[in-house]
């Protein structure tokens, strides 16, 4: 990154105090910068720092006003902290766009289109009939199978598995070592106490602005497709069983479980080691509490649940208290057992 302090506060909208032709090549603490670094201050508990630094700009808000006379150029903006994270992206656009070319060896399929701007590292395969668009990223040692389609500006991280015929949209990141499309977990029970595989014959379907985390797996559908939809946000090691669709802009934390069939509805909060069974149908804004297991439908828009099994937040949290105090009233109804007794 490099640029000047007027192109960064145009960038943000902001008003520069102090020099704006000073040159920007990285981002740091405001405790730890250097000279060339960028830096924020939204938390006054770091002010003093601002007095101290060795950063050569510092975005604040707008209605911030120093107590000393500062050395680095200031950058007054609404909101330093969106600002700052404004910038990170666009830093981390930089960096992570910057790299264009064919490294080798790679593969790629017969039949297979990819578009301008690609980038395939070293010992990436894509298999036959894909369609891969601008600017995708795709890393070392990623596996892309047949008649996959991949939107814009995606990144593939090295270690990601994205199975036969499944569809991933503009946009997404998927983060190292996911696995996208799967078998989902399908067996028939026989008459002899064996099972049989079922197959599982359908995709997966990644909408626009997805991301997957690392060692995430999204099984494919038994028939039709498994749909994570536009905006959603899944942490490492999640389970996406088979058929299952997660909301629009719902966010799920790590070691979630999901079995097939359930549908998550859009902005939904989910916190992490949260066990849901099957075939279930999730309100749109349900929250659920960490370490939660989920065992019936949600009809209700902006439910908040917790425990296990999970049930209302404020009866949960109710049911907590009394819990904790059970060694307590033990004693006093023992108490009274032997009060009566006498």
């Amino acid at each position: 990154m490099k640029f000047t302090v007027k192109q960064i506060a145009t960038l943000l909208g902001g008003e520069v105090a102090g020099n704006d032709a000073l040159t920007i090549t990285g981002l740091a603490k405001i405790e730890e910068g250097k000279p060339g670094d960028i830096s924020f201050l939204s938390n006054l508990k770091y002010e003093s720092h601002l007095y101290t630094t060795q950063v050569s700009a510092v975005i604040v808000d707008r209605s911030f006003e120093p107590k000393k006379p500062v050395s680095p150029a200031l950058i007054f903006v609404e909101n330093s902290y969106s600002a700052f994270t404004q910038l990170l992206e666009e830093y981390h656009k930089q960096l992570i766009f910057a790299r264009v070319g064919i490294e080798q060896p790679s593969y790629i399929g017969d039949g297979s289109q990819v578009g301008e701007q690609i980038y395939r590292g070293a010992f990436s395969y894509i298999g036959r009939n894909c369609q891969i668009g601008e600017s995708v990223k795709i890393y070392p040692h990623a596996y892309i199978g047949n008649n996959v389609r991949i939107g814009d500006n995606t990144i593939i991280h090295p270690g990601v598995r994205i199975l036969d015929n499944c569809i991933i949209g503009q946009y997404c990141v998927i983060h190292p070592n996911a696995v996208i499309g799967s078998e989902g977990f399908g067996f028939a029970p026989q008459s002899d106490g064996t099972y049989k595989t079922i197959p599982q014959l359908g995709n997966v379907i990644l909408e626009d602005y997805v991301n997957i985390g690392s060692g995430t797996t999204v099984d494919c559908a038994t028939m039709g497709s498994t749909i994570i939809r536009r905006g959603a946000k899944l942490d490492n090691l999640i389970q996406i069983g088979h058929n299952v669709e997660i909301g629009k802009n719902t966010v799920i934390a790590a070691q979630t479980g999901i079995s097939g069939s359930t549908k998550l509805g859009d902005n939904c909060v989910i916190a992490g080691q949260v066990g849901f069974a099957g075939h279930l149908s999730i309100a749109n804004g349900t929250k659920v509490g960490a370490q939660s297991g989920v065992g019936k439908s949600i009809d209700e828009e902006g439910t908040a649940i917790n425990s296990s099994p999970a049930f209302g937040l404020k009866e949960s949290m109710r049911s907590l208290a009394v819990f904790r105090r059970l060694p307590e009233l033990d004693q006093r109804i023992t108490k009274l057992e032997k009060k009566n007794e006498k």
